[in-house]
């Protein structure tokens, strides 16, 4: 056989056998680097996200609280024509404040009389007869949720059933003769 002949004999099939190995591994290599770019992305994204809502949950929790002073000082009696319209401008300022919010999905959460440990904060219990045992009496502060998630909890007064309250009370306080 000469140099100048193609070699047609056993030597090239291995030849291109080996080929297609090294061609098909190095396609597998790069299905997997893309896989793993992907899902790079996706992780980098996702904590990208939660750092963002990390630091706004933060500035909307501080601003939730500027919203309650503004209830607060809405809330003070005024009798003065200067305090009056004060007020009309501190609550027009209020209302301003929660379309704001609203823009940003921070929406209030649904006054209701049903106790959810989700959604409310018990922060008192009171006897009462007109009230079921568990049944929410006063709401003391609002409650907000953003992107559907609590951004704070309301915090409410709960009643309690009146006769456990009164068992309770004569065995804490016993007779004195």
């Amino acid at each position: 056989m000469s140099e100048a002949e193609p070699n047609t004999g056993t030597d090239a099939v291995p030849e291109t056998d080996r080929l297609r190995a090294e061609r098909d591994d190095l396609l597998a290599q790069l299905a997997r680097a893309r896989a793993d770019y992907q899902n790079l992305r996706k992780r980098t994204q996702i904590d990208i996200d939660n750092s963002v809502r990390r630091s706004l949950e933060g500035l909307l929790q501080g601003l939730l609280v500027l919203l309650d002073n503004l209830d607060f000082a809405l809330a003070a009696a005024v009798e003065s024509e200067d305090g009056k319209a004060l007020a009309k401008g501190v609550a027009l300022t209020r209302l301003s404040f929660e379309q704001v919010l609203a823009q940003e999905n921070v929406q209030p959460i649904a006054e209701t009389r049903e106790f959810d440990p989700k959604l409310h904060e018990a922060v008192a219990l009171v006897a009462s007869e007109k009230h079921a045992a568990g049944e929410i009496v006063a709401t003391l502060r609002r409650g907000w949720t953003w992107r559907g998630q609590v951004l704070r909890a309301a915090q409410v007064q709960v009643a309690s059933a009146p006769a456990a309250n009164e068992s309770s009370t004569a065995q804490a306080e016993p007779e004195t003769n």
